[in-house]
């Protein structure tokens, strides 16, 4: 069997409102850091429960106005799993701070506060969990940690919009940063943003993406400042344009739809895997919880073809996959320089070998699905 059209694994679910939404922005006299980012950071707080919210250009904006804002540098350690995309090890990288590698649960993906506390150093300055695939991690018992050690937490919850975690959606408490990226739940083209319950450490991160100004353009016009906005502290330039924030004020309206219609994806993969033991979706875990189904990734278990070549063969045959991820700290920069052997993070090895995610998004109709099945099914027969 091979489709006629492709099948990407993800794709974004984008209508004739968003475009009128954007079509209408490019109409007023601000397309700029305006009237949308502010709609959209309201209507972000109002949909999580955060306390205070600042929109940024990408998750990866969030992260390096968070390292300055505290302060890590050379000497300093951060936290994270090897098993996430690469931009918070960069980061550290790009601010003379150590990543440090945490092995993952083989089945969640996702890592422990016990495994987090065994690398706790007196260097360590934040610690980075992420909520894996649109599953949450184990909030309680991070906070707990990171209060415990007076050390910085910070939620990396680019999968985890409409995440709840024991009855509280992700975002509500804490520090947390989300993504917009394109294939995420909601897509503002690019974009970022970042929540906390401090309301001064946001204060200070709504500066830091501006220039370290006082107050930006939009929030001079609307109060009436003074246009001298004074530099407060060297700043970064990451504000997002109101072209981009109205497609997020637009998404969130949806997100409820989206996610739902994700969950049903999810659902009838779950279902139709019990007919394909080659392939193990992830475990959920044991807390109460609420996924948002971003991804839904599956692990090959067979020795008779490797993951690169079942997603070749998929390719084949007109069906995409997606890769979440592979190994930080087995990709070359990172196993060069601080030459890590194999065997040093068992469950993330085993997991980047084995990893790809099946196609998943809003729209896929059940024919869609029934293909992906099938042509699974053929691959590891050897069709």
């Amino acid at each position: 069997m091979t489709r006629e059209r492709f099948l990407p694994f993800s794709k974004p679910c984008l209508g004739p409102r968003e475009i009128e939404a954007v079509c209408g922005v490019l109409q007023t006299d601000w397309i700029t850091t305006g009237p949308k980012n502010t709609e959209f950071e309201e209507k972000f707080k109002a949909y999580t429960g955060a306390v205070s919210a600042v929109a940024m250009t990408s998750e990866t904006s969030v992260m390096f106005a968070l390292f300055r804002a505290l302060g890590i540098g050379p000497g300093d350690e951060v936290i994270t799993p090897s098993m996430t995309w690469v931009s918070l090890p960069n980061t550290a990288e790009l601010f003379g701070a150590r990543p440090v590698f945490v092995d993952c649960d083989r089945d969640t993906l996702m890592i422990s506060p016990e495994a987090a506390e065994a690398a706790i150093t007196p260097r360590t300055k934040m610690i980075v969990p992420v909520h894996f695939a649109g599953a949450p991690f184990d909030r309680d018992g991070f906070t707990e940690l990171a209060d415990r050690h007076g050390i910085f937490l910070l939620e990396d919850a680019a999968h985890a919009l409409g995440t709840q975690y024991k009855g509280e959606k992700i975002g509500a408490s804490g520090t947390a940063m989300f993504s917009f990226h394109p294939i995420k739940n909601i897509t503002t083209g690019e974009g970022g943003m970042f929540v906390s319950d401090d309301v001064r450490f946001t204060a200070r991160l709504r500066s830091l993406k501006f220039h370290g100004l006082g107050q930006d353009a939009y929030d001079r016009k609307t109060f009436g400042r003074s246009p001298r906005a004074q530099v407060l502290e060297p700043g970064f330039k990451f504000n997002l344009s109101d072209i981009h924030a109205v497609l997020g004020v637009v998404q969130l309206d949806r997100l409820e739809e989206l996610n739902a219609e994700r969950r049903r994806i999810a659902a009838a993969y779950r279902r139709a895997l019990t007919e394909i033991p080659e392939l193990i979706p992830l475990a959920e875990p044991k807390y109460d919880f609420v996924h948002s189904c971003h991804l839904f990734p599956v692990r090959l278990a067979t020795d008779r073809l490797t993951r690169d070549d079942m997603m070749a063969k998929l390719k084949e045959k007109n069906i995409g996959t997606g890769l979440h991820f592979q190994s930080v700290h087995q990709q070359k920069y990172y196993a060069e320089k601080y030459g890590f052997a194999p065997g040093f993070l068992p469950a993330t090895e085993w997991n980047s070998e084995r990893l790809m995610s099946l196609p998943s998004f809003p729209g896929m109709t059940e024919e869609d699905l029934a293909d992906v099945i099938t042509a699974c099914k053929e691959v590891l027969a050897g069709v």
